[in-house]
């Protein structure tokens, strides 16, 4: 496979396996909330009638059950096999999707053959992002919209978040290093300790009428500690990791050949959309 880090793909294999986010495991609300964080930017309004398209990276396949009653055809692609078959089970009654154990950089599926794509949270933990921004605009129609979700670099911070950052990175960097059990039993540890007081403290500070954007972790503050847990696990149990400034993301997404490109102004950053010229 072409572009892929094989033990990040694994990690993402065991994560899927452990948090498949599936209807029993996560509530059908929270699960329309977290699609709605990240797709209101999405052009629904100018996709053709059975348009086709592809989740870059499906993981679990948490998006495309969401995606796939919208749309034609949906493809799924993924680096693990293992999280292939998690995406499986949760999509097992949809009829119009199609699954591909295949790397960003090997996408088998014809050249400007595609209405539109999204890729969320999965091209900041390969070896070129940029390489596989321009994979994926191979891909699309003149005028098909691409949704990415890149981890950002904290350019909309202050300096003392950044510091905060800095500490958990280099907590990241042992953790990821560590076995298989260790690093799940770590990420637990930090959901309880970290994650869920954080996000309690947001939850009360947003009750009493203060804003919370400031506050650590805020995010999470109307979600379940499930999600906390997932994150978690997300965060610190991955060796490679990139994050970028909008900046920086708008000019990958242009060099790879979008125009038109947005982003979204909330929560998670950064959300952007761009058209392929």
């Amino acid at each position: 496979m072409k572009n892929v880090d094989t033990a990040v793909a694994a990690g993402f294999g065991r994560e899927w396996s452990s948090f498949s986010q599936s209807e029993q495991e996560l509530s059908a609300s929270e699960r329309q909330k977290l699609f709605d964080d990240y797709f209101h930017i999405f052009p629904w309004e100018r996709l053709p009638d059975d348009a086709v398209g592809i989740d870059v990276g499906c993981g679990s396949g948490r998006w495309s059950m969401m995606v796939a009653p919208r749309v034609g055809s949906l493809h799924l692609l993924d680096a693990s096999a293992e999280a292939l078959e998690v995406a499986k089970r949760n999509l097992a009654g949809a009829e119009n999707v199609s699954f591909h154990h295949a790397s960003v950089g090997d996408i088998p599926i014809e050249n400007a053959s595609l209405d539109f794509a999204f890729s969320l949270g999965v091209l900041h933990h390969v070896p070129d992002t940029t390489s596989a921004i321009q994979s994926v605009a191979s891909k699309l129609k003149s005028g098909a919209p691409f949704l990415i979700y890149l981890y950002y670099s904290l350019d909309n911070r202050p300096w003392w978040f950044r510091l905060i950052w800095q500490v958990s990175n280099a907590g990241r960097l042992m953790i990821s290093r560590l076995p298989t059990a260790l690093r799940m039993l770590a990420s637990q540890i930090i959901a309880v300790t970290v994650y869920w007081p954080f996000a309690r403290f947001a939850a009360v500070v947003q009750r009493i009428g203060l804003p919370t954007s400031l506050i650590p972790l805020e995010a999470y503050k109307n979600l379940s500690f499930y999600t906390m847990r997932t994150d978690a696990y997300d965060r610190f149990c991955t060796a490679l990791e990139k994050r970028f400034s909008k900046i920086e993301i708008a000019t990958m997404l242009t060099d790879a050949g979008f125009e038109r490109v947005s982003f979204s102004e909330t929560v998670p950053y950064w959300c952007a959309v761009g058209y392929k010229r």
